[in-house]
C-alpha cells in the first residue's frame, strides 16, 4: 500500500486496524493517514492512506490502492455479508488486493474472473500433540474456549499452578485486549486464555495451541467446530520459521486423524457460497427499505444473508406506530438505517437494543441531533471504574455504545467533544479492567519469577528491613530473627529453585545478624509475655525449663543457615542477657539465697521465701515469726523483707515487672507458658487493679505468683491487703480513754470494726463480695444497730435502722 500514492485497507477488526494505523502512522508520518472504526476516527485534513475497520470502509473508493484482510469471513452468517459487498464492488484505481485462506479461491475466481492468485505457504510445520493436562500445557501456550465462564475458570486454574495467564475475549475493549495480550507477549505470563477471538487480527508468540472446547455458539446454534475453524486457531502456533503445535485438553475428545491431517497439511473444503445483501437500498419508505434488504442473489455463488443484527433492530422498531409516523420521507429512513448500525454490544436483549435505538432516531427526526442532557445521562451510567470484572466488562460494552455514536458527527451538535468524553471513559474503564483481570488471573511474584528461571538467569535476592525475603523483587518469604518461613504460594514446580535463590541471599544476612546480635546491648533485647526473646523485635530464642527455678534457659530459634560458630556465639550472648536479666529484677530473690550472715531462724524464713518466689501467707508460718529476735528481724528487712498482718513478703517483687518475669518462669514449669490465665494475670498485675473476681478457670497458684491472694470471691493485691489492715488494726484496737472518748469512724467498742467506704474504696468493691474477702481474713461477720445520730436520739430515742456489716476479730 505505501509504494502507492494513496490507498484504503480494510481490516476484520478495530484492534487490527489500530496496529496497522500505528504501523503505517510511523512510516509516513501521523498526518498522512487516517484511522476510521466505527468506534475511533482519526482523519488529517488530507490523509493519503485510509486505515478501516470492514464495516468502516467508504462504500466508493477513491485510492489508488485497495486491500481487503480476510476475505474468508464472507461466509460468515453475521458478517459475511460486509465482505461480499466490499470485495464485489471496491477497487484501487491501481491495483486491488484480497487477503484471505485458500479456501476462498475458486469463489474469488467464479466472482471475479482473471483474478491473479498468489499463494503464500506457511514456512513452519504444524503438528498435532494430543491430549494434555491444562497444568502440564508446555509454557507459551495458549487455551482456547467458547464462553467467559470457561475462559475464567481456566486462568484461575492456571494462576493457581503456573504462575497466571492473560485472557482474551471477544467482549473486550481493544485497549483492555491489547493490554492483556501485552502481558503474554512480554513474557510477563507464559499462558493465554482466549476465545476464539485468537483466531484473527492478533500477532502472538505462541508455540501451542491447546482446545479446551470444541463446540460454540454462532449466534444461531451450539455446533462443533469446522475443519476451517479449527485451523485458523490452530494457525496461530508457531509463526514464520518457528514450528507450532496444537492439541485438546480438559473434557475434548482427541481430535479424529482426518481432522489432524487436515490441519497439519492446511487442506481444508473450499467455501462455496458466501454471504450476500443488497446494497441498493430503496429509502423511499420503511416498507421499500425492508423489501429491498429482502432481494435475492442473482450468482448462483452467492448466498442471501440471514437477517443480521441491523435488520433485526429495524424490524422490531418498525412495528412502533409513533416511531413509523416519524420514519416518512428518503431522509428520515435514511437516518433511521443509519441509527440501526449501532452494534449491538451490551448484548442484553434485541428488544433492549432496539428501544436504545429507537431513542436516538426519536432525537435525531425531531430536533436533528440528539440532546445533550440525555446523552451526558447515558454516558455516566458507565462513568465509574469501581466495581468487579463482569461490571466493569458491561460498563466498557456501555460506552462502546455511545462512542460509536459520538463519531457520527451529524448526530451530536458537539461531537468533538463527545468523542473525547467517551474515549476518556473508555480508556479509564478499560485500564480497570485490565487491572481486575490481571489482579485475578495474574500471580505477579510467580510468573516474573518463572520467566527469570526459563532465561536461565541469576535471581537477584534481597532482604528488607522488616524481614521480607524478596527474590527479583518478589516475595518468597520472611526471615524471622535467625528462621526463614518459606511463603507457602511459592510452592511448586520451581520452588526448589526459587528456595535456593533465597538461601543465597540468607547465607550472608544471617551471619552479619549473628555477629550484630553477639554484641549486642541489653536494651536490644525483650523477654515477650510469651516466654520469646526478641531481638530488635524479632523472634530469637524460646524460654524453657531449666534445672533452677530462677535459671531457666533460652532455646535458640534458628535454622541450618546459622552456622555452627555464630551459633555458639548467639547461644553465649542471649545467656548472658537472661541472667543479668534475672538478677537485675529478681535481686532481692537471688540476695534471700546468698544471705549466709542471717541467724539460723532468719535463713530459714529467706530460703523459703525464696522457695516461694517471695511471697507467703504469714499464717503458714506464723511459728517461725514468733521465734524470730528483733535483730533476726532487722537481718531480714535490710533484704527487703516486709512482716505484714497477712504475709511475709518482699514488696519490690510485686511490681508489673517482676511479677511477668516470675510469671514466666513458674509457668514453664508447672503446664506451660500458653496455658489459661498466664497472659491475662500478666496483664492484670500491669494493669494495677487493687482486685478481680476469682476466675475459676486459672491455676489458683498463678494468682499468688502474679502478686495477689485468692480471698473469698475476690483477688486482691497483697500490699492492698496490708493497706486493709492498716485501716482495721487502729479500730480494732480503739477503747473510750479520756483523750479518745469519741470512736473514730469505723470503730466498735468491743474488739471489733464496721466497715467504712474507705475500705470497700480501696479493694474496689463491696457488699458480699468485700465481706467474702474479710472472711477469708478470719473475721466473722454480724449485723448490729446503728447507733442514732445524738440530735435524733434527743428527741425520738434509739433507732432501729439496721447497720453496715460489723466485724470482730476472729479467735
Amino acid at each position: 500500500m505505501l509504494g502507492h500514492a494513496s490507498g484504503i485497507i480494510g481490516l476484520p477488526l478495530r484492534l487490527l486496524a489500530r496496529e496497522v494505523y500505528n504501523r503505517v502512522a510511523d512510516r509516513v508520518g501521523a498526518d498522512q493517514v487516517a484511522l476510521i472504526t466505527g468506534e475511533e476516527k482519526i482523519v488529517p485534513p488530507a490523509p493519503r492512506f485510509r486505515v478501516c475497520t470492514v464495516e468502516a470502509m467508504p462504500s466508493e473508493a477513491d485510492a489508488a490502492f485497495l486491500a481487503i484482510d480476510e476475505i474468508q469471513l464472507a461466509g460468515d452468517l453475521e458478517r459475511g455479508h460486509v465482505f461480499t459487498d466490499r470485495i464485489l464492488n471496491l477497487r484501487g484505481r491501481e491495483e486491488t488486493l484480497l487477503l484471505g485462506a485458500a479456501t476462498m479461491r475458486g469463489t474469488v475466481e467464479r466472482l471475479l474472473p482473471g483474478v491473479n492468485v498468489v499463494t503464500r505457504p506457511r514456512m513452519s510445520v504444524l503438528a498435532y500433540s494430543g491430549s494434555k493436562k491444562i497444568t502440564r500445557l508446555p509454557r507459551r501456550s495458549a487455551v482456547v474456549a467458547f464462553t467467559a465462564d470457561e475462559v475464567y475458570a481456566i486462568a484461575e486454574l492456571i494462576r493457581r499452578q503456573r504462575g497466571g495467564a492473560a485472557v482474551v475475549l471477544g467482549s473486550l475493549s481493544p485497549r483492555t485486549r491489547n493490554a492483556q495480550v501485552e502481558l503474554f507477549q512480554s513474557g510477563d505470563v507464559d499462558f493465554l486464555v482466549a476465545t476464539d477471538a485468537i483466531g484473527m487480527g492478533l500477532n502472538l508468540d505462541v508455540d501451542h495451541i491447546a482446545f479446551a472446547a470444541d463446540r460454540k455458539f454462532d449466534g444461531f446454534q451450539f455446533r462443533r467446530l469446522t475443519a476451517a475453524e479449527f485451523g485458523q486457531i490452530a494457525g496461530r502456533a508457531g509463526r514464520h520459521m518457528r514450528d507450532g503445535t496444537f492439541g485438546v485438553t480438559g473434557r475434548v475428545d482427541p481430535l479424529p486423524d482426518e481432522m489432524v491431517a487436515a490441519l497439519e497439511s492446511h487442506q481444508f473444503d473450499p467455501v462455496k457460497t458466501i454471504q450476500w445483501r443488497n446494497r441498493n437500498l430503496d429509502f423511499t419508505s420503511l416498507a421499500s427499505l425492508k423489501a429491498s434488504l429482502d432481494v435475492p442473489p442473482t450468482h448462483p455463488g452467492l448466498t442471501k444473508a440471514p437477517p443480521s443484527e441491523d435488520v433485526s433492530v429495524l424490524d422490531i422498531v418498525s412495528r412502533d406506530p409513533e416511531l413509523r409516523e416519524l420514519a416518512t420521507g428518503s431522509g428520515r429512513v435514511t437516518t433511521l438505517w443509519d441509527v440501526c448500525q449501532i452494534p449491538d454490544y451490551r448484548k442484553i436483549a434485541p428488544a433492549n437494543h432496539a428501544e436504545l435505538v429507537a431513542a436516538v432516531f426519536g432525537f435525531l427526526a425531531k430536533d436533528g441531533v440528539i440532546s445533550d442532557d440525555w446523552f451526558a445521562r447515558q454516558i455516566a451510567y458507565a462513568d465509574h471504574a469501581d466495581g468487579d470484572i463482569d461490571t466493569l466488562a458491561n460498563r466498557v460494552a456501555h460506552i462502546r455504545t455511545w462512542t460509536f455514536a459520538a463519531n457520527r458527527p451529524q448526530w451530536l451538535r458537539d461531537p468533538v467533544h463527545w468523542q473525547e468524553r467517551t474515549r476518556a471513559i473508555e480508556d479509564r474503564l478499560s485500564d480497570a479492567l485490565h487491572e481486575r483481570l490481571t489482579g485475578r488471573f495474574v500471580d505477579r511474584r510467580t510468573s516474573v519469577l518463572m520467566r527469570r528461571l526459563k532465561e536461565n538467569a541469576m535471581l537477584e535476592a534481597e532482604i528488607t528491613s522488616s524481614g521480607d525475603v524478596l527474590v527479583e523483587g518478589q516475595h518468597v518469604g520472611t526471615l524471622s530473627g535467625f528462621r526463614f518461613a518459606p511463603d507457602p504460594n511459592a510452592d511448586g514446580p520451581d520452588g526448589k529453585a526459587l528456595r535456593a535463590a533465597a538461601q543465597k541471599a540468607l547465607a550472608g544476612e544471617i551471619g552479619e545478624r549473628a555477629e550484630r546480635l553477639a554484641t549486642a546491648p541489653n536494651t536490644d533485647f525483650v523477654l515477650s509475655g510469651d516466654g520469646t526473646l526478641r531481638w530488635q523485635g524479632a523472634p530469637v530464642a524460646r524460654l524453657v525449663e531449666g534445672d533452677d527455678p530462677l535459671r531457666p534457659r533460652l532455646i535458640l530459634l534458628a535454622d541450618g543457615s546459622l552456622a555452627t560458630g555464630a551459633r555458639d556465639r548467639v547461644q553465649g550472648r542471649i545467656d548472658i542477657w537472661l541472667a543479668n536479666h534475672a538478677e537485675t529484677l529478681l535481686k532481692p530473690l537471688f540476695d534471700l539465697r546468698a544471705a549466709q550472715s542471717l541467724a539460723a531462724a532468719a535463713r530459714g524464713i529467706a530460703f523459703r521465701l525464696a522457695e516461694n518466689f517471695g511471697l507467703i501467707n504469714r499464717s503458714e508460718i506464723a511459728e517461725e515469726v514468733r521465734a524470730l529476735d528483733q535483730d533476726a528481724r532487722a537481718g531480714l528487712r535490710t533484704l527487703g523483707v516486709r512482716f505484714g498482718a497477712y504475709h511475709v513478703y518482699v514488696p519490690q517483687l510485686v511490681k508489673p515487672a517482676p511479677g511477668a518475669l516470675l510469671t514466666a518462669f513458674w509457668a514453664i514449669r508447672n503446664g506451660g507458658i500458653d496455658q489459661p490465665g498466664v497472659a491475662e494475670l500478666t496483664q492484670l498485675a500491669a494493669s494495677g487493679r487493687t482486685s478481680v473476681p476469682v476466675d475459676g478457670s486459672f491455676p489458683r497458684e498463678l494468682y499468688r505468683i502474679v502478686g495477689y491472694r485468692i480471698a473469698g470471691n475476690r483477688a486482691v493485691r497483697i500490699d492492698i491487703l496490708e493497706r486493709l489492715a492498716d485501716l482495721i488494726r487502729p479500730l480494732v484496737a480503739w477503747r473510750p480513754t479520756v483523750l479518745t472518748p469519741t470512736a473514730p469512724d469505723g470503730a466498735v467498742n468491743g474488739n471489733g470494726f464496721t466497715v467504712t467506704v474507705a475500705m470497700t474504696s480501696l479493694l474496689g468493691c463491696s457488699g458480699d463480695d468485700f465481706a467474702s474477702v474479710l472472711k477469708a481474713l478470719g473475721y466473722r461477720m454480724q449485723r448490729t444497730p446503728a447507733p442514732p445520730p445524738a440530735a435524733e436520739a434527743a428527741t425520738e430515742g434509739s433507732a432501729d435502722t439496721p447497720a453496715p456489716y460489723a466485724a470482730e476479730e476472729g479467735t
